[in-house]
């Protein structure tokens, strides 16, 4: 299994590659938000040096108690971090950056200036964002959820929710290809947290391999989430980042090959002894 990511090719089997996670907006859940592009640029160096393959910086919280900001603000905030990319990267040129953002105008704006990898929550309504990936060379995540980002899904049920999402999978790699996408620039992400109940994302990490099948990457946003805090009687998302490793763990065990992180340093120690102990 490959990626193919704007020019750069990643080779699975290899170790789970970790995603760092740098948020532009204030309104991050978890506290950890940044309000300056310089404050950004720091946090993402400091997620390589501990380790991280991948740099994931969103300007708009996906938080749904908080309205959209502007698309030309959001464009605007992740247009100056990506023209200031390459001097984040010159102790680890191999690292990938992602695009967080649904909306394909600003997608757009962010991916002409650069990019690896466009990281979309939205659930791909449209193939507006496959064919601009398409276009750039960059790789699309699909990330399962139901109805519009930054508005609550509390109430959705299923009576399964594995099989629905491996609909959704299957519905959207082919709106990708018939787009111009090639399959082998997909990532997958079940969404946890999205639109899902505590018994749902507890589900989708035991049960996860079940998405093996589609051949792709598949991508955990496991990081201080909520279902964690629901299961460890943690109300503050700082709190979780124990929980968070084990859901790698978890994750590790049942074929998850990036896994998305506020903590970098915990994340690559903790994938580090996973390897070393299934490589003795």
């Amino acid at each position: 299994m490959r990626l193919l990511a704007r020019g750069r090719e990643i080779r699975w089997p290899r170790r789970p590659l970790i995603m760092g996670i740098v948020n532009l907006s204030v309104d991050s859940f978890s506290g950890d938000g940044l309000a300056d592009v310089d404050s950004a640029l720091e946090k993402a160096r400091q997620c390589l040096a501990d380790g991280a393959d991948i740099i994931d910086v969103g300007a708009e919280s996906a938080r749904t108690n908080r309205g959209p900001i502007s698309e030309t603000g959001e464009a605007a905030r992740l247009v100056a971090f990506i023209e200031r990319w390459p001097s984040v990267i010159c102790d680890r040129p191999g690292a990938l950056l992602s695009i967080n953002t649904w909306r394909p105008a600003v997608a757009r704006a962010a991916l002409t200036v650069g990019g690896h990898l466009l990281n979309d929550i939205g659930g791909l309504p449209t193939d507006a964002n496959a064919r601009l990936c398409a276009e750039t060379g960059a790789a699309l995540l699909l990330m399962h959820s139901v109805g519009e980002p930054k508005v609550p899904h509390t109430h959705v049920g299923y009576d399964d929710v594995l099989a629905r999402i491996d609909e959704f999978f299957a519905e959207k790699i082919a709106l990708a290809e018939c787009a111009g996408l090639p399959r082998e620039a997909l990532v997958l992400d079940p969404g946890i947290d999205f639109a899902k109940q505590r018994d749902d994302n507890l589900r989708i990490y035991r049960e996860l391999a079940r998405f093996a099948h589609f051949q792709r990457p598949i991508l955990l946003p496991i990081s201080r989430k909520t279902v964690i805090g629901e299961v460890l009687g943690l109300p503050h998302a700082a709190d979780r980042d124990a929980g968070t490793v084990a859901c790698l763990v978890q994750g590790m065990l049942r074929g998850a090959a990036i896994f998305r992180v506020h903590h970098v340093r915990a994340a690559v120690q903790a994938a580090r002894i996973v390897a070393a102990v299934a490589e003795a």
